[in-house]
């Protein structure tokens, strides 16, 4: 078997066999297939494509290519959430401990910001303490003690993905519906949870642009999913706006504690309470999702998902005190105010120039090893549909230094958008796809 003859094959439309699969990711990751030949091959199935069992197999080969987490010995249920990536989206921090408050395990495991988007690890190191480079026994430990733990992937999970990744990320190769399903799956399933909830989003700060490549890429994730005997609950939900009031490392850590004490704004608990229902679902807690949401809002009400982060951060080598005595106070020394142009009415923030935007202040990163700044980010005073008059302050902006204020206040007015009436309401969450 050739690796060569696997690129024509594919390049001409045709579909690969198990063994050919297995053939060519096996051999990258042994190094006797080199990165040309896989860029090759990539770039022909981003034109081709894959047929369904093609894209189950290479989940699976990638998943095999390392190790599985080993949750035995603990009680489940085990359930797991994921979004595609988004701006402002700090649902995870919200999500875990509220599902756990219920009886739900929640093995997570998270990556860092690239590019516009936002990265869960990111956030929970602007607590001060706080581990995410977590060994798989501590990984269990914490999940057992909290009923969930929170970290980064470990060179053991899925290596395939981790140096395929890299290769499409510099390959124009990354928005393939296949290639994206076998990624996300392949670390999903290696946590070990039973369950999966996937916050598909689209729109202008999303993966997909469009709603109705999102729904592709969310029926593939389901469907391939379903194939592994996993159970899957997809939400195409919409990422043209940022999600919440805050867009920021420390910024989000905080507005996820205003929504654990129920203080939320209304589109990030709307969107939370959607996927944290369909977690509590998919766990055989609740036989609906309105039944779900109600025991979700239940919950929060009696302030247990709030002592369970705190325990979380305690438990992960941060201190909960600080955190709170942080809490309002952690900004960089360099800030701005951003100020309506016009009289009118907001008719959109652009969540893509907001994402660009963060990665000047240092909020993100364009490169992997980039160091992000826990203390930049923008707070949003005014949203989608609120009325403002010429002068009054839309949004609060901390950098990392005077010249990153100066680099992003050119995408951040660009994002602002204002006009002369109400615009319509937005419709969050579009569809549901289940397995």
């Amino acid at each position: 078997m050739r690796a060569v003859d696997i690129i024509m094959k594919k390049r001409s439309g045709e579909e690969l066999s198990r063994e050919e699969i297995e053939f060519l990711i096996g051999g990258y990751v042994a190094g006797t297939i080199p990165d040309y030949q896989v860029s090759a091959w990539a770039m022909a199935v981003y034109f081709q494509g894959m047929t369904p069992a093609e894209t189950g197999v290479l989940t699976e080969v990638m998943l095999k290519s390392g190790n599985v987490i080993d949750l035995s010995g603990i009680s489940g249920p085990f359930v797991d959430k994921h979004s595609t990536g988004g701006v402002g989206d700090k649902t995870s921090l919200i999500l875990a401990p509220l599902v756990a408050s219920l009886g739900i395990k929640d093995p997570m495991m998270s990556g860092r910001a690239l590019g516009h988007t936002g990265g869960t690890l990111d956030k929970l190191e602007s607590i001060p303490g706080y581990r995410t480079n977590l060994t798989v026994e501590e990984f269990r430990e914490i999940i057992q003690k909290d009923g969930f733990a929170m970290t980064g992937q470990t060179k053991e999970i899925a290596p395939a993905d981790r140096l395929l990744y890299a290769l499409r990320d510099v390959t124009a190769t990354v928005e393939s519906i296949p290639l994206i399903t076998a990624s996300i799956l392949s670390k999903k399933v290696a946590e070990g949870a039973e369950g999966l909830v996937f916050d598909v989003k689209y729109g202008s700060g999303a993966f997909m642009k469009d709603p109705e490549d999102g729904e592709k890429l969310a029926r593939s994730l389901v469907n391939t999913g379903a194939a592994m005997g996993k159970r899957i609950i997809a939400l195409l939900t919409d990422m043209n706006e940022p999600l919440g009031n805050m867009m920021g490392n420390f910024l989000e850590v905080e507005e996820s504690l205003d929504c654990l004490e129920g203080k939320g704004p209304k589109d990030l608990m709307e969107v939370t309470l959607e996927l944290a229902a369909r977690m509590v679902v998919l766990g055989g807690k609740a036989k609906t999702a309105q039944e779900g949401r109600a025991m979700c809002e239940a919950a929060l009400a009696s302030g247990k998902p709030r002592e369970l982060f705190l325990n979380n951060v305690r438990s992960q080598g941060g201190n909960p005190d600080q955190l709170l005595e942080l809490r309002g106070r952690y900004r960089s020394p360099f800030s701005m105010e951003i100020r309506a142009p016009r009289s009118g009415y907001i008719s959109h923030i652009d969540a893509y120039q907001i994402g660009l935007a963060g990665v000047h202040l240092g909020v993100g990163r364009n490169r992997t090893e980039d160091v992000v700044s826990p203390t930049a980010g923008i707070q949003f005073h005014k949203r989608y549909g609120d009325l403002v008059q010429s002068g009054d302050i839309v949004m609060t902006v901390w950098g990392k230094s005077d010249q990153s204020l100066k680099d992003a206040k050119p995408l951040i007015e660009g994002a602002l958008q204002i006009q002369d009436s109400k615009p319509a309401l937005r419709t969050l969450i579009r569809k549901e796809i289940a397995s």
